[in-house]
Order: structure tokens, then sequence, then C-alpha cells
């Protein structure tokens, strides 16, 4: 009886702590990873939504990556539904956390671009980049910082201020996917899509790591 009960309680605390434990590592994991356990039933959606989450809270302040963080409710929402849905039928990105950069269109989510004369801009349709990623199963958790309009090779801008390398703090990421790739190098995100004219998603990574 009692002891039975005492036993069932400790058993479920010791899952908890397991669950959570994972949660806390699940930033760490590269998307292929990830994508390996969510798909043979390892992992959740929402496990590795609520990972992400945490970690951009943890590590932005320093960085000034991600201007714009998704509604964490809202996130999870997107993820219990890809956990509720059959394997079989979800998109190959399904359950990923991803963060799009700043100068591409997310419906409902502010895009400023890092101008000054879009900041308050929430446009009513995705990009085609990022309809395609949605449909596909990736989850928006984010949006990461650019210079103004993409036009540069540092990340700073008049509406959010400058990005920092996650490597020191002092130094550029570069430019222009640097919010992008600075995140991903620190593990607040598991995949980015980053765009520009001159090197914009290429730059930044081996600077910044991402």
């Amino acid at each position: 009886g009692a002891s039975l009960a005492r036993t069932e309680n400790l058993l479920v605390l010791f899952s908890r702590r397991i669950r959570r434990k994972r949660r806390m590592r699940l930033w760490s994991l590269s998307l292929c990873e990830q994508l390996r356990l969510l798909q043979g039933g390892e992992i959740t959606a929402v496990e590795v939504v609520q990972s992400h989450l945490d970690r951009v809270e943890e590590v932005n302040g320093s960085l000034n990556a991600v201007v714009t963080v998704i509604d964490r409710e809202e996130a999870l929402a997107e993820a219990r539904k890809i956990d509720a849905s059959p394997r079989d039928a979800r998109g190959p990105l399904a359950g990923c956390a991803m963060t799009i950069k700043d100068s591409l269109n997310t419906k409902g989510v502010r895009t400023t671009a890092g101008s000054l004369g879009l900041k308050d801009w929430v446009p009513d349709w995705d990009a085609t980049v990022v309809r395609r990623l949605k449909e596909a199963g990736a989850i928006l958790i984010g949006k990461t910082n650019t210079p103004e309009l993409t036009l540069a090779f540092e990340t700073d801008n008049k509406v959010f201020g400058r990005t920092n390398n996650p490597y020191d703090l002092a130094r550029t990421p570069g430019g222009s996917s640097g919010g992008a790739a600075a995140v991903v190098a620190v593990g607040g995100a598991a995949v980015y899509i980053g765009a520009g004219y001159g090197g914009g998603p290429f730059g930044p990574p081996p600077r910044g790591g991402g």
C-alpha cells in the first residue's frame, strides 16, 4: 500500500528529472541528431522547442542575436500539433526549432529588416522560404538580428543595436546574417535561414561559429 505508493512517486520524480536533464541537452545536438531522435520517437517536438527557447533566454542577453522571440505558448502549441500527428505523415523537418533572419517576412510576426522605417511592421504573409519550412514541419521560435536591409558586413542597426560574437563579446559575428549565426553557434536554434546580397549567410559562420 503505502510503500508501493512511495515507490511510484519516486519513479515519477525520477522520470521527470531525466526528462528535464534530457531537455537541457537537446539544444546541443545537431539538426540531424535531433531529427533522428524525433523520427524515432525518442524525444518530442515539445521537448526540442522548450530546450531551445530556454537556451535563447539564457544567452540572448549578452549576444543580442534574437530580436523577436516567439511567444512560448504559441511555439509549444505548434510543437504539440506535431507530436499528436502520425509520424509517417510528418514533414522532413517536423519538430525542429528554427530562427528566421529579420529581413524575411513572417506572417503575424514583426519583420523590421533592421530599419527604423519598418520597426513596427507586421506582415500578413510568409516569405516563400518561411512557408516551405513551416510546411516541412519546422517551428519558428525567433527572428534574428541583421544590419539595416542586410547591407553591411557587421550586424548592427538603429532598431536593435549590435549583435555580439558568442566567442568574444567585444567582437562582431559579421553580417549580414550575424544574428542567425550567433544564435545557432550557442544552441539557441538547430537551424537558421539567412540571406544577403554579398555573402550575408557565408561571412558570419567562420566568425561566429554558426
